[in-house]
């Protein structure tokens, strides 16, 4: 049995200025997301220039975070905000939800794509292969904070987090997303993009492995306090929210390779 290292939250703290691992990790997976988007711009088949990945990278962090934030509350805790409104607005008590991000990313690259007068698709398969970069690092500072810890286990690496309600090894599942939606999602993704694809199937691609890899993980996760269990002991809301993205990747990478459009 392991225990967690119950690292300090804040990274860097200068007087009344404290900055926090959390917001270190998505600003590294920013940082190596625009750097890899600029390599890809260098393809002959990229749809935006180098110089127009910094726009996009604004484009796609105001989609995170509003995106995040607002799926958060609408899935996961609709009860409380309707008791107190305003919690929508308390980003650092913490609560980002990865499908309601990639909903407000999905709206933001539809604006860029038309801005830069190019189909929503050619944007979304580029951007795409990055976005794992982003929710590795994500991973990686909820471990650092000691949150969303798995279920209770006895695996020999069942660690035991202080901010648990109870001394019990649980499943770092933190870890496990981050192996898999972060490191082999990365994997998958970059391999399959790295040659021109029909256009959609990337999209679709990254739509059916997340739904695949975050339905798998959820059994070892320990569900949300206010809702738990939605069915059967054992179906959280994070399986229901993924199954169709599921569905919907692997339909649209069918019809991408039916379609053949280059």
């Amino acid at each position: 049995m392991l225990r967690h290292p119950e690292f300090d939250p804040v990274a860097i703290s200068l007087g009344p200025l404290k900055v926090h691992w959390y917001g270190l990790t998505y600003l590294v997976g920013f940082l190596v997301g625009w750097w890899l988007g600029r390599l890809r711009t260098r393809k002959p088949w990229s749809p935006i220039t180098e110089d127009q990945m910094g726009d996009l990278l604004f484009y796609i962090a105001v989609g995170v975070i509003l995106g995040g934030r607002f799926g958060y509350v609408l899935f996961y805790n609709f009860g409380n905000f309707l008791g107190d409104p305003l919690s929508l607005l308390r980003v650092w008590e913490g609560g980002m939800s990865f499908h309601g991000g990639l909903i407000g990313v999905m709206l933001a690259l539809a604006w860029f794509a038309r801005k830069v007068d190019r189909t929503f698709f050619q944007i979304a398969d580029f951007v795409a292969p990055l976005v794992p970069v982003g929710l590795g690092a994500g991973r990686i500072g909820n471990f650092i904070n000691g949150e969303l810890w798995g279920k209770p286990t006895d695996v020999p690496w069942g660690m035991v987090f202080p901010q648990a309600p109870d001394a019990l090894a649980r499943h770092p599942s933190q870890l496990y997303q981050f192996a898999l939606e972060g490191a082999l999602f990365f994997i998958l993704l970059w391999w399959f993009s790295s040659k021109p694809r029909p256009r959609m199937a990337v999209s679709g691609c990254f739509l059916a492995l997340y739904g695949i890899f975050r339905f798998v993980v959820e059994f070892f996760r320990q569900p949300d306090p206010q809702l738990g269990y939605l069915a059967f002991d054992w179906l959280t809301m994070g399986q229901v929210l993924s199954f169709p993205m599921i569905v919907a990747g692997i339909a649209m990478v069918a019809f991408a390779y039916r379609r053949n459009t280059p």
